[in-house]
């Protein structure tokens, strides 16, 4: 799920992106107060490029907006599930994409009139009421309710048209031939029904460690691969949040202003939870698959576990796991499935679903009504988040007045030591290397590469707090001896034998192979059997990931046919194509205008994202990471504490 909701985040860029975020950063996070593009002082821009710069205030509201949007999708995200999907630097590279469209566009000499403005306005459809602009009135009380002046409103209306015209001048040459449009239909119509064996090296186990003689040969073949980069070393100061935690105090009155003006937090949507039994067709007679899941069907309606039978008779990925498909996933079920779990209640099973492909059964294992958290029940949660807000804008003060003191003496330890704090040595270390429980994750380390020789840091936000650094010696990046990366040797080695074992393994296993007897080889061979059904090209794969070799067998290799072993980056797989479904002509030329549309859209996407690469590489763009760290750290502070 992770690797899909970060694809899916990173691909919302570029024209979607910046023509649809536009304006809803422009227009509703003015109703939160956030600012404006370009209109922020240097002691709060977080990104400036020229005449443009990217404010804090901006950059939180935003930040802010994009993780309601993910926690209204998947309840349980919490920070840790934030920062793995990189999410405050996509939200940050859109408003700096941002920017530099409106830098192109004062270039290029565009701007909206009035005119368009107005025209605009009374076509929004917030503010129609039966296919009609409500009149000038009511849009002016509607923008008093919501505490908008009139002018930020029709401002943040006017760089919307900017920046779209901005982006259909620049992206007005692109076009999509024929070919192109027929060969990206196939791609989003054609499916295969793939069968594959799949090992991972990392299920397999060596008889022996690698000796002696095989490491030292390894590492004299790949020596250019083994090397001790820079490392840098200094003093620091470390101000850990929760030390001074302690130190804070709190009034039942914050705690209840907190739970009145975070409602949304407190809030529980109903949830379901699913389970499925999936029959393909799959070139069967249809009659008997219908039968087959009627008797399926009388078997769980009589009481037998569901999910044991979805063990036995479901031919989906979530087989083998009762057919589970959680609080989630199973959105992702055709509309005839989400719209037969809809009218069903916790324990009860629906009727025979009838698709394309086959027939399905499903079964609300789980019903939680919607709910709000009382305040009795959410203040140690409120405290919890509370507390650690004001003991980490405490530490911040703090460590802001050490700066100043350490940057007018020039010496961290010196003012430390006068104002009472211990200042450490970092010892040599590479960039990203931990310091500690202080700092897991290397943001000291990484920042003592960015200094001069006893220079000293700004502040420098972690997990666990906030430091401050200065940098006092390096080791120059040199050539490794054996004895000092024999452990990486040996891990590296060991790698190379499991890839050998598992391809050899995985060999031995499609010598044996016949139409019927998969279940059995991949028993004999401890192999993994899986099913896709149907698979489109570029699609992920369950463990194998996206993988062009498969892609090309799954519509080339002829049906039933074993192919090859196929490497992907954790292990081999072999496959057979159990039944394809070709485009056809007619059925393009029923479609054609829409996937040209479809095709324009994306390419336009690709150039836009190649041109915005090229112009953040030409502009003078600059960022203050502190800046940056810091207010990512105070929006993400809240969702610490959530499980």
């Amino acid at each position: 799920m992770l690797k899909t909701m970060r694809k899916n985040i990173q691909s919302l860029k570029s024209i979607l992106w910046i023509v649809v975020a536009m304006f809803i950063l422009s227009i509703f996070m003015i109703w939160g107060g956030a600012g404006r593009l370009g209109e922020s002082s240097p002691s709060t821009t977080i990104v400036s490029m020229g005449k443009y710069s990217v404010s804090a205030l901006a950059f939180q509201q935003a930040l802010r907006n994009r993780v309601e949007a993910i926690k209204a999708q998947y309840k349980d995200a919490n920070r840790g599930f934030l920062e793995q999907l990189n999410l405050p630097q996509q939200v940050l590279q859109g408003l700096v994409e941002q920017s530099l469209v409106f830098s192109l566009a004062d270039e290029m000499g565009i701007s909206a009139s009035d005119a368009e403005v107005a025209a605009r306005v009374t076509s929004y459809p917030g503010l129609q009421r039966d296919g009609k602009f409500i009149g000038y009135d009511e849009y002016k009380r509607v923008l008093q309710m919501n505490r908008i002046s009139m002018g930020d409103f029709e401002d943040g209306v006017r760089k919307d048209l900017v920046l779209s015209k901005t982006i259909q001048l620049l992206t007005a040459g692109v076009t999509a031939t024929p070919d192109e449009i027929w060969e990206n239909y196939k791609k989003t119509k054609e499916t295969a029904k793939l069968e594959y064996l799949v090992l991972e090296t990392a299920k397999v186990t060596l008889d022996k460690k690698p000796d002696a003689a095989e490491l030292t040969a390894h590492f004299e073949k790949n020596k250019d691969k083994y090397k001790i980069p820079e490392k840098r070393g200094g003093v620091y100061v470390f101000l850990r949040n929760d030390d001074l935690k302690k130190e804070v105090e709190l009034s039942d009155s914050e705690i209840e202003a907190y739970y009145r003006n975070n409602q949304p937090q407190f809030q529980s949507p109903e949830k379901t939870k699913v389970s499925r039994i999936y029959l393909p067709f799959a070139g069967k007679d249809k009659a008997l698959v219908q039968a087959e899941a009627q008797s399926v069907l009388d078997k769980a309606k009589a009481g037998q576990d569901f999910a044991a039978l979805a063990k036995t008779y479901s031919r989906d990925e979530k087989a083998k796991d009762g057919g589970d498909y959680g609080f989630y996933d199973w959105a992702s079920l055709s509309q005839a499935e989400r719209d037969d779990v809809a009218k069903l209640g916790a324990g009860q099973v629906s009727g025979l679903v009838t698709l394309d492909a086959g027939i399905a059964l499903l079964k609300v294992t789980e019903k939680t009504a919607a709910a709000v958290t009382p305040l009795a029940e959410a203040k140690p949660q409120i405290r919890s988040i509370i507390v650690d807000q004001k003991a980490r804008a405490l530490a911040t003060q703090r460590i802001s007045t050490l700066e100043k003191e350490a940057k007018k003496v020039k010496n961290l330890e010196t003012a430390a030591e006068k104002a009472g704090f211990k200042p450490q040595v970092t010892g040599l270390l590479k960039s990203g290397d931990a310091l500690g429980d202080a700092d897991p994750s290397g943001s000291v380390s990484a920042a003592l590469f960015g200094l001069k020789d006893k220079e000293i840091s700004a502040p420098i936000y972690t997990y666990g707090g906030v430091a401050l650094a200065e940098y006092r010696k390096s080791e120059a990046p040199r050539a490794a001896t054996f004895d000092e990366v024999k452990a990486n040797v040996e891990t590296d080695l060991t790698e190379v034998k499991k890839k050998e074992l598992a391809l050899a393994r995985i060999k031995d296993a499609r010598a044996q192979l016949t139409d019927k007897n998969w279940e059995d080889v991949a028993q004999k061979f401890k192999l993994e059997i899986k099913t896709v059904e149907a698979h489109q090209r570029e699609q992920y794969i369950g463990i194998i990931g996206e993988n062009k070799d498969i892609d090309a067998l799954a519509f080339s290799l002829p049906v039933k046919q074993v192919s090859e072993p196929v490497a992907f980056e954790t292990g081999y797989t072999v496959l057979r194509v159990l039944d394809r479904k070709d485009a056809t002509k007619a059925d393009f030329e029923k479609e054609k205008e829409t996937e040209t549309a479809n095709l324009l859209e994306q390419k336009k996407n690709k150039f836009l994202q190649a041109y915005m690469a090229k112009l953040r590489a030409e502009k003078n763009i600059k960022v203050k990471y502190d800046l940056y760290l810091k207010t990512t750290n105070d929006v993400l502070a809240r969702y610490e504490t959530e499980k």
